[in-house]
């Protein structure tokens, strides 16, 4: 497929009709209005009735497509709080916090959503140095994040694959072993996840986009490079190896139905990941799929993929990701009150972070370390919730 030949079709249902997604406009007025919306939102949890939405971990796919198309704003708002209540019961209330630190901008692959594809002229590359790494490192350390996360585009030079080697083995060192590593660094041959893992990293997050392989073939170049097999075999090998192994699907996007995302939480509970990041599409003005939709999505379909996983894994992590602040000032505290305990703040050095976007205006997220570190803490405080600081947070399935 030509990265001019796409239709405009989508099926995605979204709402925005529950007090939950109605309350997206008000938050995001004043930081005392948003107080008053999160702690009534929080009271309502804590006294909200006996009465449970009928899911179970093995709920069938009929169920999950009935609760992704609801509109009733009574019962998305049970569904919300009933995840909450579950992430309570098996996991505790607390967030534990993944620093970002983007290691390069550079890949070799060229999906039709991503802005950062080989084929986009358009950006300005860079790749941090060593030292820029362990500075960051050193921030995360010492404000207190119990584990980062080094992401990049997808490459497989040996001289980079080595780099991550020495990073990994660097970072363990300073900390004492202390600090938590992940890494979102695409496929790799499995002796080079080996490897990593033996350097010290113990998560690794590999995003399949989608788990219908035919709607995987429509937002990637049909090659070896862009396989739907390969990228599942990766996931088999990380688990394999020994890893905590996440995953992750784009909420929303074109070609999607609702079907489609039924089947991508049945799939995420049938491959046994351990932790799960997901979140809405997002266009990138210079990736080919950005004709088909004009503005991006709401972020109430999310919150009720989150919630829903929530009841189907209760014990996985499940992260309050990037897309989800990137379209709603308060994307994370509201995904963390759906069943999310896991904030990622971009730690990056800040003079990179403004030549690197992934998606439009991710130049609104400052998340300069250390006022991320208080936003946060201020905004979870407010909702009665623990930051674990200098905690792994590894995932309770086993």
């Amino acid at each position: 497929m030509s990265d001019s030949k796409f239709s405009t079709h989508t099926n995605i249902v979204t709402d925005s009709n529950s007090s939950y997604g109605r309350s997206r406009e008000s938050i995001s007025e004043s930081d005392s209005n948003s107080s008053s919306i999160v702690n009534s939102y929080t009271d309502s949890i804590k006294t909200t009735s006996e009465k449970r939405v009928s899911l179970t971990k093995d709920c069938t796919k009929e169920e999950l497509i009935a609760c992704l198309q609801e509109r009733d704003s009574l019962k998305i708002d049970e569904l919300i709080q009933s995840a909450y209540k579950i992430k309570a019961e098996n996991i505790g209330k607390k967030v534990y916090l993944r620093g970002v630190i983007e290691l390069s901008n550079i890949c070799t692959k060229n999906c039709y959503f991503c802005g950062i594809r080989q084929l986009n002229s358009n950006i300005d590359r860079f790749e941090l140095t060593e030292n820029q790494v362990i500075e960051a490192s050193k921030i995360a350390w010492e404000s207190g994040y119990g584990s980062i996360i080094l992401k990049a585009g997808e490459r497989s030079s040996k001289r980079y694959q080595n780099k991550v080697t020495r990073l990994i083995k660097t970072i363990k060192e300073i900390s004492g072993g202390m600090l938590g590593i992940t890494l979102s660094l695409g496929e790799q041959q499995k002796e080079i996840y080996q490897e990593w893992y033996q350097a010290g990293a113990h998560r690794y997050i590999l995003r399949i986009e989608s788990s219908n392989p035919d709607l995987y073939a429509r937002i990637h170049p049909k090659n070896h490079h862009h396989s739907w097999d390969r990228r599942v075999q990766s996931i088999m090998d990380l688990k394999e190896i020994g890893f905590q192994t996440g995953s992750g699907v784009m909420i929303g996007m074109p070609y999607q139905t609702t079907s489609d995302l039924a089947d991508d939480l049945i799939f995420m509970k049938d491959i046994g990941l351990h932790m799960v990041g997901m979140g809405p599409y997002l266009r990138h003005p210079d990736a080919p799929m950005s004709k088909l939709i004009t503005e991006n999505q709401t972020l109430d379909l999310s919150l009720k993929m989150v919630a829903l996983l929530r009841h189907m894994m209760p014990k996985i992590n499940i992260a309050a990701t990037t897309s989800m602040q990137l379209i709603d000032p308060f994307g994370r505290e509201r995904a963390v009150l759906a069943g999310a305990n896991i904030i990622m703040p971009n730690i990056t050095p800040s003079g990179m972070k403004s030549s690197h976007q992934n998606f439009e205006n991710l130049s609104r997220v400052k998340d300069y370390a250390g006022e991320s570190k208080l936003k946060i803490e201020n905004s979870l405080a407010r909702m009665g919730i623990e930051i674990g600081w200098n905690e792994w947070g590894d995932s309770k399935l086993t």
